[in-house]
């Protein structure tokens, strides 16, 4: 390979790359949201709207299409996380070739799928792109292929470095041709290396910012010890820039060309998904949306204002069962939830002094987006909540708040085993939850809909255990234990013809009975007591719900419920 190609060299090859045969010139927007929250102008590079949805094809096409007749006879082979692998397969139907693609057995299926679809035939190999492309190279010498290398050649990189050709022209047309720096996701480097290359010949003002995974950070290590570094294993949320080692190439043009690089985490691109979201109703893959995690990071920590900056938008191929991980992820990315362990006193009473306090914090009342808790204590109630923050480090000003208030609280808003396990986790058997009747009601996701709830309770029912996490729609599921003694049955069954809210009881549930359900054990404690009939709860989020009922069950009807077999 050729080690000395030049910033103008690579112009050159860029200007005349071949890849308008099959890819689209995409997009260059302006984010207003986005631009709005950081004040300062951001622009996204739409790679994602490609006909393979990545920037990948442009590379894969410009080296192909230069490619000796007899070598396309033959057929190409190629390794990939899946982008590139798309990119290939499409650039072979479009030139008659035949295309073997090695792509690591982690690769969503999604992109094994469309790969098959655009005609290339998939071998699963390994758990990472190193360890596909061991094998592709393999697969190379025993079936006279010819590989096409995802980064590491320069043609590849040429035909990449036309997205940088065609952001510098739409500036124009968005009516200011400034740009203060371009963010740019690298796997193994092949498209920071040609949008480098063009915009360090053309605009050399103009900074050129690297950003990877902080659990796939080779080029980092590598740029830092002045050498390649392979990574012992990769990180896999964001698959299409896992990458153990980095190109030759690729890295000597980092070297010489990126003036900078930023590493984020999984909850950062998971904010950035969102923000992504929010200014073009289009979903990214979590690589995709790599520049527009660093560049709210670079604004943080440079405290700029007034600036343009470029986010290339690099793939849109991710799962469809991804995006539950991701939404939920996303506020906290963002710090737009606070996961808090709360310590409340088994008295009576306190529970209503928490609820108060809750409406009570500085800057307004705020919703409660999960709350967790199971008795395990005659003393102390250990109670997993959410509530929606307004800010970054506002959760750790709320949990002090609250230990101030006699509410002793841990905060878990970054804490890896509560949101991954632990939040999930609340329950399990309790010998002081007797008499327990177990209950899965539909609330309204409306201020007051849960304190209504408490409010129409008898001050003699204890809340065992408490289960509800708002999951975005207009209803939530919530699961409810109360310790009700057998001669309150009928007030009981009265209170839920009045309460109005859709439920189940799940008290002779076998899952119930085998996960859950108390073990004989020593008489009733105390739980988490309600104790007043009625309770004058603050206005806000959890003030008072007024007359409406809760939404309909198209299972059950309002006012009514069932109790299973």
């Amino acid at each position: 390979m050729t080690a000395h190609l030049t910033p103008d060299d690579y112009l050159k090859k860029i200007l005349t790359a071949r890849v308008y045969d099959v890819a689209l010139e995409s997009a260059l927007e302006p984010a207003h949201n986005l631009s709005r929250r950081l004040h300062n102008r951001v622009l996204f590079k739409r790679e994602d709207q490609q006909p393979v949805f990545s920037f990948k094809l442009r590379g894969a096409y410009n080296k192909m299409a230069q490619l000796a007749p007899e070598q396309l006879q033959r057929g190409v082979i190629c390794a990939s996380a899946g982008n590139h692998a798309q990119g290939v397969a499409m650039s072979a139907r479009k030139l008659g070739a035949r295309a073997l693609v090695v792509m690591p057995t982690t690769t969503p299926q999604l992109k094994i799928d469309a790969v098959k679809m655009l005609g290339g035939e998939v071998v699963l190999s390994g758990d990472s792109y190193s360890d596909a492309y061991g094998h592709s190279l393999q697969l190379e010498q025993e079936l006279g292929l010819t590989f096409i290398h995802p980064f590491d050649d320069p043609d590849v990189i040429a035909g990449q470095g036309t997205i940088a050709m065609e952001l510098l022209r739409q500036l124009q047309s968005l009516g200011s041709d400034r740009l203060d720096a371009v963010f740019v996701a690298i796997g193994g480097g092949g498209l920071i290396s040609g949008v480098a290359n063009c915009i360090k010949a053309l605009r050399p003002e103009i900074k050129i910012i690297g950003v990877q995974m902080n659990d796939s950070d080779a080029m980092i290590q590598s740029v830092k010890a002045q050498q390649r570094v392979t990574l012992a294993d990769v990180g896999l949320f964001s698959d299409g820039t896992a990458v153990k080692c980095v190109g030759r190439e690729n890295l000597r043009i980092a070297q010489g060309l990126v003036d900078g690089f930023i590493s984020v985490d999984t909850d950062a691109v998971c904010a950035a998904i969102k923000d992504v979201f929010l200014d073009t109703r289009s979903i990214v893959e979590p690589a995709g949306a790599l520049a527009v995690a660093a560049i709210k990071q670079y604004v943080a920590t440079h405290q700029t204002r007034g600036e343009t900056y470029a986010a290339i938008l690099s793939g849109a191929n991710m799962n469809f069962d991804r995006l539950r991980f991701v939404a939920e992820r996303a506020e906290v990315g963002e710090e737009r939830e606070a996961l808090l362990a709360v310590t409340i006193p088994e008295d009576r009473g306190s529970f209503r002094r928490f609820c108060e306090l809750v409406g009570g914090l500085p800057g307004g009342p705020r919703n409660v987006t999960e709350f967790n808790y199971r008795i395990s204590d005659a003393q102390l109630a250990h109670v997993f909540v959410g509530l929606t923050t307004q800010g970054r480090g506002e959760s750790e000003e709320i949990a002090r708040n609250f230990s101030q208030h006699g509410f002793e609280t841990l905060d878990l808003t970054h804490d890896e085993l509560a949101k991954e396990h632990l939040r999930h986790l609340v329950g399990g058997h309790s010998a002081l939850a007797q008499d327990e009747r177990l209950l899965r009601f539909t609330f309204p996701e409306r201020p007051g809909a849960l304190l209504k709830f408490l409010s129409l309770m008898q001050p003699t029912w204890n809340i065992s255990l408490f289960h509800y996490r708002n999951q975005g729609a207009d209803y939530g599921r919530t699961l409810v234990g109360m310790q009700v003694p057998s001669e309150d049955s009928a007030t009981f069954d009265a209170f839920l013809v009045t309460l109005g809210y859709p439920w189940v009881e799940e008290t002779h549930n076998p899952a119930y009975r085998l996960f859950l359900c108390p073990k004989r054990g020593p008489a009733r404690g105390q739980a988490i007591v309600v104790d007043e009939p009625m309770i004058e709860w603050p206005d806000g989020p959890i003030g008072p719900d007024g007359p409406e009922h809760g939404a309909h069950d198209p299972l059950v009807p309002a006012a009514a419920g069932k109790r299973s077999a």
